[in-house]
């Protein structure tokens, strides 16, 4: 969503600021026309808008002011800035500091001291309002008196990280780039766009710029030869001049109509010393100085298969250095494309065998072409280029490897990296304040379950209680919520921990079942919804991904490749792969991606002997 006021992108002073997210904030003075308007133009179609009239009016007599609040104040991730705000019309001067409404702020946006003193995010915040999902965004800092709570003034601060700076040759990767002709005219309005510049690659003696088909070949609209520039045009204006050209198209696979596995992906081969030899990624190094990462490069060679669970990072020219971890392999997945730069007909491409990551914020708009690795080694694991407001998605490593073949000789490029470090931890990753694994907003009991719901369960669990209780190690039986399918009932079996227990069935009735772990539940039986919700309580809190064995994977693998384009094939299912269970941990599933807010056919609790997962997401879409 683009945002304006009185018809200038992001407000001014002299009418107020707006945010990325539509946070309007008034002038300190009244303008001399006191109503302004609020535009909304969908960053898609110049030509679909949307306004709003604000009258900026008095407020008390008490006034605070932040130094410097009446333009937009940028801070490096990792790194700090002292606010000031004046109070007039009160003896009292002080004010409480707030970082997107939260006094003292949070790791996620950044925190801040009683003094005013403004710690930035270690990457950027990522949006998650519907018609913003995907974009990174900005915060907000706000000083309110605290003479008057109702007087109060704000700024916009803007999280920058260093992957997007202009850098001198050779330059670094991970950084912002993309190809010097991805613009495009409609109107007035003129849209460019760039992406991420991923990793190194050598093939045949050459050297080569890895990153999407979207970022080098402008969705399939470029020819090789074309200019591959750092920074890239978001960075510049929309303009080349001030950039660098590193790198021409070499080669590249059609999003529509390429080979399968489908890739997004394109390589450029480097011009002349323009690109650092070693591969250097900007903040993956194993090191840290200063509360600062290093610099570092990939563990060099062909790269690692993808495993449920496995902790991975990347840097991107948009949210800078972020860390998650994988929860689904072998997806299928339908992703949205666009022919132009921010114009044109919009496309779909499913894609077989991807990797589905999650974390605070992993990526945003402008990481397409990132390189996944894996946390503790830096080994390539995948090449970013799609997602949603809660997950990511990349092409395994091996995959892309393989479909960039010389077309000639038949030779695959490895990725560069710096023999003489070899695997190394990404150490970004220890120093990142959030939990990179977002906590499951899951809740013990069954209060969020309708009264239908409850006593659907509660009849399968009565009838079938007994068989239930015969099985080895299950100690108590009760009704609660599925996490496989938030919202849905599960009968819950609490087992001892460690015990030898045979198959459990998945469903009873028609109702998916959750086992439940414990070291002390003895020889309950039947328990009535009070003792099972604090029996709940009392076990770990369940993850989003649980180690799987590759036997376990295989088994869910198989249905995944027979069911995938029947599932595809139903309303509001965008993608179907291998996960964990989350309602019977150590056991795979077929997680279904559903798209919020639309409706969709019914999946069945089990499918071919496996569990289904459900996981709703906004629509995935390149990113």
């Amino acid at each position: 969503m683009l945002w304006s006021v009185n018809g200038v992108r992001g407000g001014s002073a002299v009418f107020g600021l707006i945010s990325e997210d539509g946070v309007y904030i008034a002038p300190t003075i009244i303008p001399g026309a006191s109503t302004v308007t609020v535009t909304a133009g969908a960053s898609s179609s110049p030509t679909v808008s949307g306004t709003a009239s604000v009258t900026i009016q008095a407020g008390s007599d008490v006034v605070v002011e932040i130094a410097g609040s009446g333009a937009r104040i940028a801070v490096p991730t990792f790194g700090s800035r002292a606010f000031s705000a004046s109070v007039t019309g009160s003896a009292d001067a002080s004010v409480t500091w707030q970082v997107n409404g939260v006094t003292g702020g949070s790791s996620v946006a950044g925190t801040i001291t009683p003094a005013g003193v403004y710690s930035a995010p270690h990457s950027v915040p990522v949006s998650t309002l519907p018609n913003n999902d995907g974009q990174a965004t900005e915060v907000i800092v706000t000083a309110i008196s605290g003479a008057d709570p109702s007087a109060s003034d704000s700024a916009i601060v803007v999280p920058v990280p260093p992957q997007r700076r202009a850098y001198a040759v050779p330059v670094p990767l991970g950084t912002s780039g993309g190809n010097a002709q991805d613009t495009s005219v409609s109107g007035q309005q003129t849209f460019c766009c760039a992406g991420t510049l991923g990793a190194l690659v050598s093939r045949g003696g050459f050297l080569y710029i890895l990153s999407n088909n979207h970022v080098l070949a402008r969705s399939d609209q470029a020819s090789a030869g074309e200019a591959i520039v750092q920074p890239g045009l978001t960075e510049s204006r929309c303009s080349s001049s001030g950039t660098n050209l590193v790198a021409t198209l070499s080669q590249f696979q059609n999003l529509e109509s390429g080979p399968m596995p489908r890739v997004d992906a394109a390589i450029a081969q480097a011009a002349g010393n323009a690109v650092d030899a070693l591969g250097t990624i900007v903040q993956l190094g194993g090191e840290a100085a200063g509360g600062q990462p290093s610099d570092g490069a990939p563990n060099p060679g062909p790269g690692v298969a993808p495993s449920i669970g496995r902790a991975v990072a990347k840097s991107g020219s948009a949210t800078g250095i972020t860390c998650g971890s994988i929860i689904a392999v072998n997806v299928t997945v339908r992703i949205e494309y666009q022919k132009g730069c921010g114009t044109g007909t919009t496309f779909n491409t499913t894609f077989t065998n991807q990797v589905d990551i999650t974390g605070v914020g992993f990526s945003a708009a402008g990481d397409s072409g990132s390189l996944i690795v894996t946390q503790d080694t830096a080994d390539p694991v995948g090449l970013l280029y799609g997602g949603s407001d809660t997950d990511t998605v990349a092409n395994p490593v091996s995959d892309v490897l393989l479909q960039l073949a010389d077309p000639v000789t038949a030779v695959s490029p490895v990725f560069v990296g710096d023999a003489a470090v070899g695997a190394h931890p990404v150490a970004a990753c220890t120093l990142l304040l959030q939990d990179f694994e977002p906590a499951l907003k899951l809740q013990a009991g069954i209060a969020g379950l309708s009264a239908l719901a409850r006593q659907s369960a509660a009849a399968a669990l009565d009838a079938h209680a007994q068989e239930l209780l015969a099985f080895p190690g299950v100690r108590g039986l009760g009704v609660g919520s599925s996490y496989d399918e938030p919202g849905d009932p599960a009968i819950l079996l609490f087992v001892a921990r460690g015990a030898a227990i045979p198959a459990l069935p998945a469903d009873v009735n028609g109702i998916r079942t959750r086992i439940i772990e414990g070291d002390s539940f003895g020889s309950a039986g039947r328990l009535t919804d009070a003792e099972s919700a604090a029996l709940e309580r009392a076990a770990p809190p369940a993850r989003l991904a649980y180690a799987v064995s590759e036997a376990e994977v295989m088994r869910a693998r198989a249905v995944v490749e027979e069911r995938a384009p029947g599932l595809m094939a139903r309303r509001g299912i965008q993608g179907v792969g291998v996960s964990s269970s989350l309602d019977s941990p150590g056991e795979a599933a077929l997680i279904i991606f559903v798209v919020r807010g639309v409706s969709r056919d019914p999946v069945p609790t089990v499918i071919d002997g496996v569990r289904t997962r459900l996981r709703e997401t906004s629509r995935f879409r390149a990113r």
